[in-house]
């Protein structure tokens, strides 16, 4: 079993997660933990369970067995025993997610991008707008607000995506292949921003990546292959499953 060696309570943690499609496993019994300030990266070849494992933290898919806990409040939550109503609640009050193509809607603004999450909410427009505009321009993109996602190029695109993962002040941000459609310069750029998401030390950052230079950025690199870790770059912290059975 994968256990984190740190004293302190985890934000997030994963207890022998499985996960079948029919019949086929896409993780097979995978521990772990994420403590308050670490940025957390996921790397495996195609098929290894990355996204899998992603989503299941991320409360998108229910594990087939196992469960994840998370630590965000006063009380810890299971969130493989939440219906779909809560587990919907939980992201969007709790965690931020950032994607390889930023999934940002053309049809709006930069700030009213950033804002969505807040407005989905209920909270006012103008309030809403404002946080946002804070956000970007502690981003770079101060000045850019009023201007379509087509207007921008690929990196700031990216930070609006960034800036809308943490308006509503997610604990945990997800990011799936965030700079896999940017060049190495947008990309360490774009790294920069998303580690400044942990750097207070109150929250965490959990990516998946293929790019060995980006996880070589975060705090701690967790390698699976076939649905199993495989790997990590802190043994101290965290033991693969072979180990912990030997």
């Amino acid at each position: 079993m994968n256990i984190s060696a740190s004293e302190s309570t985890p934000l997030l943690t994963a207890s022998r997660i499985s996960v079948r499609y029919a019949e086929t496993p896409a993780l097979d019994g995978v521990s772990l933990a994420v403590q308050p300030g670490e940025s957390v990266a996921i790397m495996g070849p195609s098929g290894s369970g990355k996204t899998s494992l992603l989503h299941v933290l991320a409360g998108i898919i229910t594990p087939t067995s196992g469960e994840v806990t998370v630590a965000t409040g006063p009380i810890p939550v299971n969130v493989s025993a939440l219906g779909e109503a809560e587990r919907s609640r939980l992201r969007r009050e709790e965690f931020g997610f950032v994607f390889q193509q930023g999934l940002l809607i053309p049809e709006l603004t930069v700030v009213e991008n950033a804002a969505l999450p807040l407005l989905l909410a209920g909270q006012p427009r103008a309030a809403a707008e404002a946080q946002a505009t804070s956000w970007l321009a502690a981003l770079g993109l101060a000045g850019l607000e009023r201007r379509r996602i087509g207007e921008l190029s690929g990196g700031q695109a990216q930070r609006v995506a960034i800036a809308r993962a943490q308006v509503t002040g997610a604990t945990i941000v997800f990011a799936d292949e965030p700079t896999g459609a940017l060049d190495s310069v947008t990309s360490f750029e774009v790294m920069t921003a998303l580690l400044g998401v942990a750097a207070d030390g109150s929250r965490a950052l959990v990516v998946v990546t293929h790019d060995e230079q980006v996880a070589a950025r975060c705090s701690r690199i967790i390698r699976l292959r076939d649905g199993r870790i495989e790997h990590v770059s802190d043994a101290s912290a965290v033991t693969t499953d072979a180990a912990a059975r030997s």
